[in-house]
């Protein structure tokens, strides 16, 4: 038969009034349960291993008891027992159980154990979290507890010091150059800190440190010592560090950004306030004319952009003022129409490598450079080319055998004299790299060309390139698609050598 609500109704009341009925006929708790349990496949103790847990002795693999289930001990003085009951509103949860009074005074000690250790770990947590790095330190005197308020110093240090070393070792293998001077160590050593401080020595006595190696500005680094006396004392503040004097009046200007000692101290109804210290602001006027802001600005000679842009020549560093004298018309005839920028390679990219030998004096007009350009004749030539002076014809007949890479030194070294010399006057770079397109910028009519990454002190920059003037071509230099054997070196016109300095002939086609 198909049960039906009114089924369903009646088996829930039995259920539910079960125990009720039982606790008043008097029937055996405990034997109750026995009977009515049966044998279970995978049996377990629905309490846990103690024989009447508390919410306290909760186990991992259990859930704890939910707080709407109430529990109840009352003494029964018939039985002499107790009796437990838990119960959900006025419906009982589970049977009701009984323990002896040697059981009762068991499960209390035990749980008194408990509520001990358990309130003995909730305050070592907190004092853990109080106390920090540095834990409190108790003078006990009574001299220094009348000073700064109380026997307690504590000191709370936060942040993080960052400490990275490095060494980097270069090899010139130039046979020319002293064995000294072919290697170069530099030594690399970068910190980070970023520390804050708080401290209070009694009650009187703070302290605030704040620095950090990475600010924006020096007024984000700070530091301040004080002491607050009490409102009876003579001395009723002291500040060290970063203080500040705010005043009322407009005749004399208050410092809100000061570093040095203040003072404030009072006699009776007299207030005395001292300040010795150091202005480190500054004021800024903002004018505006026509609804634009003008702000005038100073910019140190000294701190200029280097290694980055050169002139391709010194005759182009030489007209560059005049070009630029009808802005925004510039006045040069010259367009350059094709440049290759070659630098020494240490990308270990060997893609568009090649071996390179370049040279201050190629394609300069007589004296821009220097006096060693007569050593190869004039040809009279007013603009830059290789036909501006006799030197590359000289290096591509004389001189034939610098083709031969590995006969470069051998074969300029007839030449190295005082006025002529490797380092200063030329420089060979083996498998040198060549800038794409994308590694640099250059001025068509200007000369000049702009690095996207700066060069190294040490790194050698040639180019070689190619412009129109009045309707006639004009080159500087060989390009890499001008036909020469990919394993013979190419002739280039020398921008930066591997040491720059202002005696150097090439220090004034580095823009600065």
């Amino acid at each position: 038969m198909k049960p039906t609500f009114f089924h369903i109704i009646v088996i829930a009341a039995v259920l539910l009034l079960a125990p009720n009925f039982m606790l008043a006929q008097g029937l055996d708790l405990n034997k109750v349960q026995n009977d009515t349990i049966g044998t279970l496949i995978f049996p377990f103790d629905d309490e846990g291993d103690f024989q009447y847990p508390d919410e306290i002795d909760e186990r991992p693999l259990y859930l704890s008891r939910p707080g709407n289930i109430e529990r109840k001990f009352e003494y029964d003085p018939e039985t002499r027992q107790y009796i437990i009951y838990e119960k959900i509103g006025n419906m009982y949860y589970r049977m009701p159980k009984t323990m002896s009074l040697n059981e009762f005074v068991k499960y209390d000690f035990d749980r008194s154990i408990q509520d001990y250790w358990r309130t003995r770990k909730e305050t070592d947590d907190i004092a853990v979290q109080q106390t920090g790095l540095i834990p409190q330190l108790r003078i006990e005197s009574e001299a220094f507890s009348n000073i700064f308020g109380s026997e307690i110093i504590d000191i709370k240090p936060q942040g993080y010091v960052e400490v990275q070393f490095g060494l980097e070792s270069n090899y010139i293998g130039d046979n020319t150059l002293p064995e000294r001077l072919k290697r170069q160590t530099t030594f690399d050593f970068e910190n980070q800190i970023n520390i804050s401080v708080n401290g209070k020595i009694g009650d009187k006595v703070n302290m605030d440190f704040n620095y950090n190696t990475e600010a924006s500005f020096d007024f984000e680094n700070k530091m301040k010592l004080d002491y607050a006396g009490k409102e009876d004392e003579i001395i009723r503040k002291i500040e060290a560090g970063n203080v500040s004097l705010p005043l009322n009046g407009s005749l004399i200007q208050g410092g809100t950004n000061l570093f040095g000692i203040k003072t404030e101290m009072q006699f009776g109804k007299l207030n005395i306030t001292t300040v010795l210290s150091q202005h480190k602001g500054e004021s800024q006027v903002i004018e505006t004319e026509g609804g634009a802001q003008k702000t005038k600005f100073e910019v140190k000679a000294s701190e200029y952009d280097e290694n980055r842009h050169f002139f391709i020549s010194k005759y182009f560093r030489d007209h560059y003022n005049n070009a630029l004298r009808s802005l925004p018309l510039i006045r040069s005839q010259i367009v350059v129409n094709k440049i290759e920028v070659w630098v020494t390679n240490k990308s270990q990219n060997f893609t568009s490598a090649r071996d390179i030998v370049a040279f201050v004096d190629l394609g300069e007009v007589a004296g821009n450079i220097s006096n060693t350009i007569a050593a190869f004749g004039p040809t009279g030539e007013a603009y830059p080319a290789n036909s501006a002076n006799n030197m590359y014809k000289e290096l591509i007949t004389t001189y034939e055998g610098i083709r031969k890479p590995a006969d470069v030194t051998k074969v300029l070294g007839a030449l190295n004299n005082s006025n002529f010399s490797n380092g200063k006057d030329w420089e060979k770079i083996d498998q040198a790299r060549k800038l794409t397109s994308t590694e640099f910028t250059f001025n068509k009519q200007l000369g000049f060309i702009s690095l996207n990454s700066p060069l190294n002190n040490d790194e050698v920059l040639a180019v070689a390139y190619e412009y129109t003037l009045a309707g006639e071509v004009y080159q500087v230099g060989e390009f890499s698609t001008n036909g020469i054997d990919p394993n013979n070196t190419l002739i280039l016109k020398l921008i930066k050598g591997t040491n720059l300095s202002p005696n150097m002939p090439t220090w004034d086609l580095m823009m600065k």
